[in-house]
């Protein structure tokens, strides 16, 4: 087995394992392995991403950073969550409870979703939809009922007000990030997300649509919640915004999926965009990662330059810059493809 093959050499033997067995177990077998794999994914970026992303600002801001916990900070990660655990589990007295204790939870199964049909390398696609990349938007949108359960829920006017904050951001900027990728889809021709890939074979998409790649960045920084557009949570106005009352574990949990998703549009955008897993020499799954891993760096790049902007400055930038500028790039885009048609095919 090559070390190209390891991951996918692990499912074809459990396929194999499983030969003969009813078609449903093998099915639930292989979702099982897939869950595991993705979790596994997500919390093992998480725990390096919130080092890294401390080292990062500290460079920055010219401080050290975490450099105590195990070399050179690295361990620091985990005694946070040591000591999260440890925290007392708060309910306020006067909180709708169930919403409440739901919210933390449902927030993290669509982060867990959206990693379904992410092509991690050549053939590593848990579920390779014919629908992917609509897939992913649709479950990346509900996201937002999440962090409103968790501000309803709280009885709290300051994480009421950063919950509909959330969700005029989010619902807001979700427009300009779908027709952002609508340029990419047309130049594919599918919606599958191995498709998309493999039709960057000659030439990365960055450079066809680098209007759309932009727009996706600032919107993809919106839809997560990171600064300058981290209205959701802004501490001098709203303190924590819907999480201000949330303690320990369930706090956690809303942290760990923001880091989720931070990684989830990392990886659309690799793959929409940058070839995805494409490149020489490496293994498939390798590339994908250190191109995944450029794209995190930027969006903390960004977190730690620009200033927080104000909730009506973030909407009208929204509407009257992003929205009209993708729409165009559409326009621009269908023109472009039938010039190319006329000119190789000889017909409109």
């Amino acid at each position: 087995m090559t070390v190209e093959d390891i991951f996918t050499g692990i499912a074809a033997y459990l396929r194999g394992f499983l030969a003969g067995a009813p078609p449903w177990v093998v099915t639930l077998a292989m979702g099982v392995l897939y869950l595991i794999g993705v979790l596994a994914f997500i919390f093992l970026n998480a725990l390096y991403l919130i080092y890294l992303e401390r080292k990062i600002s500290a460079y920055m801001q010219q401080r050290i950073g975490p450099n105590r916990l195990g070399p050179h900070g690295l361990l620091q990660s985990v005694a946070d969550a040591v000591k999260l655990l440890g925290k007392e589990d708060i309910i306020p007295r006067g909180a709708d409870r169930w919403v409440f204790i739901i919210a933390p939870v449902l927030i993290f199964i669509p982060a867990t979703m959206l990693y379904a049909v992410i092509p991690f390398g050549k053939g590593m696609v848990p579920a390779d939809l014919n629908i992917g990349v609509f897939y992913f938007l649709a479950v990346a949108s509900t996201t937002t009922i999440a962090i409103l359960m968790g501000g309803w829920g709280a009885n709290n006017k300051y994480a009421l007000l950063g919950s509909m904050r959330c969700v005029a951001q989010m619902v807001s900027y979700e427009i300009p990030l779908t027709f952002s990728i609508l340029g990419v889809i047309m130049l594919a021709g599918s919606l599958q997300t191995s498709q998309i890939v493999a039709a960057q074979g000659k030439i990365w998409y960055i450079l066809l649509q680098p209007l759309a790649f932009i727009i996706y960045f600032i919107a993809a920084t919106a839809e997560v919640n990171r600064a300058p557009f981290d209205l959701v949570e802004g501490e001098q106005e709203i303190i924590a915004g819907p999480y201000i009352e949330y303690t320990g574990m369930r706090y956690a949990l809303f942290y760990l999926s923001e880091y989720a998703n931070l990684v989830s549009v990392s990886a659309l955008a690799v793959t929409l965009f940058l070839g995805g897993w494409q490149g020489p020499w490496l293994p498939s799954w390798l590339w994908f990662l250190i191109k995944v891993y450029i794209m995190i760096f930027i969006f903390m790049w960004v977190r730690w330059t620009f200033p927080r902007i104000r909730i009506d400055h973030l909407l009208s930038f929204n509407w009257k810059v992003l929205l009209p500028l993708s729409l165009a790039n559409i326009l621009v885009t269908g023109v472009g493809i039938k010039i190319y048609q006329l000119l190789t095919l000889g017909r409109w």
